[in-house]
């Protein structure tokens, strides 16, 4: 007997106590033999009726929105709990949430629900079994024949007339009586007399009965102090219930239960249940690969491409769908039709699912523009040949697809650790490999991990769990991917990072995928995933100075040993053997790439120039190229690599400025800009001689 059929008979489900359902439900192949797991319940199903065995009441929370396998076949989660309630002999089952309020999933158990609220009350009175309010014996109780004492007014069988007249005194006092009670009702409505009928019912042993409240959170928010007596009211209720008389099974024997169902325990008081050992609460997750089995095998029929597929297929389906909800689940077989996907590619068919995109913006790249990748990114990134080589091969082994093996979960498209000296280029590479594969820029997204150095911080990325602020938002990344699968994500300084944080990667880069504290799933199966350290670079100075040149290979070597140092440093080797294969070294700026990179900062501020104010500015390169350049021979200046030829142009930038305040130049005219033999910037008009005032900057 296996762990389930056993959990199913200890809860009063399979065997003799099972439903009357023994349909034969086909196969893959159509023979007609019985499903896998005929009977079968979901494992938090068997959980629960644990809990109540114990005599626990509970918080069920977590995915009640789902559709679960349940007695062979797909039940929501109201039918699956209304149904193993009423397996475990419950009389009444009744379910309140604010929008229906009280209402009953099981036939029969609204007038049996009547019957008792009405007993209860005529309890109340003092008159067991008579009508609610009246005093009167209910009907066939204490009735006399006909003809017998009671059917007229007048004297029978010689009794005298004082003893007519005190009972027709009696019934007008009782006719008083039922004229001034209160009006009988009929069932609550409102929550607090849902609760107190509730009450009342669950702690008599007289009959077995079971209520469940659903989404009690939104009723009553817990940060609003009239909430409270609501929630101490329907605690009452759980922790007053008992054992009824009509309990059978084995023992020990579970009390009336009173439940309760909220999407996010978080959401309600923490003192409602923790304070209680006597309630418990209890998560219910997607489902397992055993209930996704099921779903599937049901379902296979109704994929397109079916009658090509094998049971490989299917069980690679069972392993991509982990940690899908029931109904996703349902809906693949549709997904299927809809966007053309066999099932026979079960990995196409998560992606075009999850996505749920028209267009994916890998396959509208044309094998030109791959092929073409390095002169693109070079273009944008000056001197980084072997980087931009790397890079570029990467994108297209992830273009064409081919890897070792499949496991059927999809990994990240691509993913790089960009190491070396600051201010080379990486960053500028990574938008540029954004805007080369998904033709936006805004495709990229930057962390600066240095805002990840505490512990939780971890909860920034993946969003805080439940009862914590900001559980609502989610996490940072996870909703960014899940905004935008299609995206470069760039993690700056990653060495920065806590590695508590760091663990967070690990799950993506070998499972491409990132649940968030809501319980929602992102993946990154679209995604590049680049990681940029400056680790090892604070040891570039010393190196440049006890040679005159730092040769690439040398380089390669100095930071590939550092990387990997640091990683064990951090205890956390096992990153970096995943990142190993990604790792792309960036060279130091060389002398050649100095005048490039300056000349294109110089054509962005004349780009600015003429955009502001229509006035043409040309640089002179015979003064700036020579200045420039021997100002980034200083190692110290090296190091710093482009930043530094920034700061260095610096003073350029303010004399344009202070030429443009002082002289206001006619829209279409010209300006040059350069550099004196002193060191100091000089602007002047065109054809004119050297500006030396108010827009004269020493550099």
């Amino acid at each position: 007997m296996s762990t389930v059929d056993w959990a199913k008979r200890e809860n009063g489900v399979g065997g003799a106590e099972r439903p009357p359902h023994t349909d034969r439900r086909s196969g893959p192949t159509g023979d007609g033999e019985p499903a896998a797991a005929d009977g079968m319940m979901p494992l938090w199903a068997v959980s629960l009726g644990w809990e109540l065995r114990r005599g626990r009441q509970v918080i069920l929370n977590g995915q009640i929105r789902d559709r679960w396998w349940f007695a062979d076949r797909p039940a929501s989660f109201r039918e699956v709990v209304a149904r193993l309630l009423g397996t475990r002999g419950a009389e009444v089952v009744g379910w309140w949430d604010p929008v229906g309020g009280l209402t009953f999933p099981l036939p029969g158990h609204a007038e049996r629900f009547d019957e008792l609220r009405e007993g209860r009350s005529s309890d109340r009175t003092g008159t067991p079994g008579g009508a609610a309010g009246t005093g009167t014996p209910p009907d066939g109780a204490g009735a006399r024949p006909p003809g017998g004492h009671g059917d007229t007014e007048g004297p029978l069988d010689g009794a005298p007339d004082a003893t007519a007249r005190a009972r027709r005194g009696g019934e007008r006092d009782r006719g008083r009586e039922r004229l001034l009670a209160p009006r009988q009702s009929g069932r609550p409505r409102a929550f607090e007399d849902v609760v107190a009928t509730v009450h009342r019912l669950a702690a008599s042993p007289d009959a077995a009965c079971a209520f469940v409240f659903e989404d009690v959170d939104h009723h009553l928010p817990s940060g609003q102090p009239e909430s409270h007596l609501g929630y101490l009211r329907l605690r009452a209720a759980m922790t007053d219930a008992v054992t009824p008389r009509s309990a059978a099974g084995p023992a020990p024997h579970a009390r009336n239960a009173v439940l309760c169902a909220v999407g996010d325990v978080g959401r309600l008081p923490g003192w409602f249940h923790l304070e209680d050992p006597r309630i418990a609460a209890l998560h219910i997750g997607p489902p397992d690969p055993s209930e996704r089995r099921l779903w599937l095998t049901w379902l296979m029929r109704h994929f397109n491409g079916a009658q090509d597929s094998s049971r490989a297929d299917l069980e690679a389906l069972v392993g991509a769908t982990d940690g899908m909800a029931g109904w996703d689940i349902e809906s693949l077989a549709r997904t299927s039709w809809l966007r053309n996907a066999p099932l026979r590619k079960p990995d196409k068919l998560l992606e075009l699912h999850r996505l749920n995109v028209s267009v994916d913006p890998w396959t509208q790249l044309d094998r030109e523009t791959v092929a073409g990748a390095a002169g693109v990114l070079g273009a944008r990134v000056v001197g980084q040949s072997a980087a931009v080589n790397a890079v570029a091969s990467a994108l297209q082994s992830a273009f064409v697809g081919v890897d070792f093996g499949s496991s059927g979960t999809a990994r990240p498209r691509g993913a790089f650790f960009f190491v070396g000296p600051t201010g080379v280029g990486k960053t500028e590479l990574a938008k540029a490999v954004a805007e080369l594969m998904f033709g936006d820029q805004s495709a990229y997204a930057r962390f600066d991990m240095s805002e990840y150095q505490q512990e939780h911080a971890a909860e920034r990325l993946a969003g805080a769990p439940p009862g914590y602020i900001g559980h609502e938002q989610g996490g940072e990344l996870t909703r960014r991917v899940q905004e935008r699968p299609f995206s470069v994500l760039l993690f700056d300084e990653i060495e920065k990072a806590h590695p508590k944080v760091l663990d967070k990667f690990l799950q993506i880069l070998e499972d491409g995928r990132l649940t968030d504290g809501r319980g929602q799933t992102a993946y990154f199966s679209q995604c590049l995933i680049i990681f940029t350290s400056n680790t090892g670079a604070e040891q570039v100075r010393s190196l440049l100075e006890e040679r005159d040149e730092l040769a690439y290979p040398q380089l390669e070597a100095h930071f590939t040993r550092a990387v990997e140092e640091k990683f064990r440093q951090i205890g956390r080797p096992e990153i970096y053997g995943r990142l190993k294969p990604g790792v792309v070294v960036f060279d130091m700026l060389r002398h050649e790439h100095v005048v490039r990179i300056a000349d294109r900062l110089l054509g962005q501020l004349a780009e600015s120039v003429r955009e502001r104010h229509r006035v043409e500015l040309v640089p002179d390169p015979d003064t700036l190229h020579p200045w420039i350049t021997e100002r980034m021979s200083d190692p110290e200046h090296q190091a710093y690599g482009g930043r530094q030829i920034r700061n260095e142009l610096e003073p350029v930038r303010s004399a344009v400025v202070g030429h443009l305040l002082a002289h206001r130049p006619e829209p279409g005219s010209r300006i040059r800009v350069g550099v004196g033999a002193d060191g100091t910037a000089w602007v002047t008009a065109d054809g004119a001689a050297p500006f030396a005032g108010e827009g004269s900057v020493r550099a």
